[in-house]
């Protein structure tokens, strides 16, 4: 698998590292309250496992579902939920854990639905952000990484379901994207 990777973007180490310090300050923010976090899967359960092992204050999970990829590097920009919550949010403080942030499509969708939904207060923590793309303006209150405009893969990232158990975020080889959907 790792003779897929043309580089790698971020380090386990600087992954990790910035997963304690993001929940540092998310914990700081949430004193006294008990925040839903929402993650959304596939991509997002790895970085909300790691981030909610280091949470200090008192939380509840759930998850949600989108599909706008599919086994595509781009975005089809038609967002689908696959799976929804599985209680009301209604005055709950929600956090929405994020893995990756492209276009801003399927989060400004997302973030629309919830906040129909009257939460207390709704907040995006997001690992990744490619601003280069960003196509709509959602509010991020948290960011972990800023990266280039490149299709990435590792740590809950996939192509066609592929790479998702890498330490890692990286970049594929070329051959690689042929190699999986063949």
């Amino acid at each position: 698998m790792n003779d897929d990777i043309a580089e790698i973007l971020i380090t386990e180490e600087q992954l990790q590292r910035r997963v304690r310090e993001l929940a540092a300050e998310i914990s700081a923010a949430y004193a006294g309250k008990e925040p839903l976090l929402v993650a959304v899967l596939k991509g997002g359960v790895v970085f909300m496992a790691d981030l909610m092992r280091h949470l200090t204050i008192h939380h509840a999970i759930d998850f949600m579902a989108t599909s706008s990829y599919g086994a595509a590097t781009e975005s089809s920009g038609v967002v689908r939920i696959l799976k929804d919550l599985e209680e009301p949010i209604e005055g709950l403080d929600v956090l929405v854990v994020e893995d990756i942030i492209d276009s801003g499509n399927t989060l400004d969708y997302l973030r629309r639905l919830l906040l129909a939904r009257n939460p207390a207060s709704l907040r995006i923590v997001a690992l990744l952000s490619k601003p280069s793309r960003r196509r709509v303006d959602v509010p991020i209150d948290w960011i972990g990484f800023e990266i280039p405009d490149r299709f990435v893969v590792g740590y809950g990232l996939d192509f066609a379901e592929r790479y998702r158990n890498l330490p890692f975020i990286a970049v594929l080889k070329p051959e690689a994207y042929a190699r999986s959907v063949a």
